[in-house]
């Protein structure tokens, strides 16, 4: 008889360490979502700001109720506006003037720099 329950103990010991390695618990999977919501006029404010300091223009002026910074570096003039539109998107242009042959890809620099600040 003696037999019989340590058989059958050992059987439920083996049974319940079984079942412990077949959970294996929720698994979470990051999943890439496309945000249609528009960018808000402070992150892309930021992100000009931003933008422009990591290229290596000085902000002379900035007037963020009317949505513009100014800048130069060096020779050249540099306007960012920042405007608010109807749909409740957010347009950023970068202007640059200034003599061409010196520093041509400040305008693309400064844009690619505001997209990495914005997340694109």
């Amino acid at each position: 008889m003696r037999y019989f329950e340590n058989f059958a103990t050992g059987i439920a010991i083996a049974i319940a360490l079984a079942l412990q390695g077949c959970y294996t618990g929720p698994t979470y999977v990051a999943v890439p979502v496309a945000s249609s919501v528009p960018a808000s006029f402070d992150a892309s404010w930021q992100a000009a700001r931003a933008a422009a300091y990591e290229e290596g223009v000085r902000i002379t002026s900035e007037d963020r109720a009317s949505g513009v910074l100014r800048g130069d570096k060096g020779p050249f003039r540099v306007l960012i506006t920042v405007a608010s539109r109807a749909d409740g998107s957010v347009q950023v242009a970068f202007t640059v003037t200034g003599p061409p042959s010196q520093d041509a890809g400040l305008q693309d620099r400064l844009t690619r720099a505001y997209q990495r600040h914005m997340g694109r």
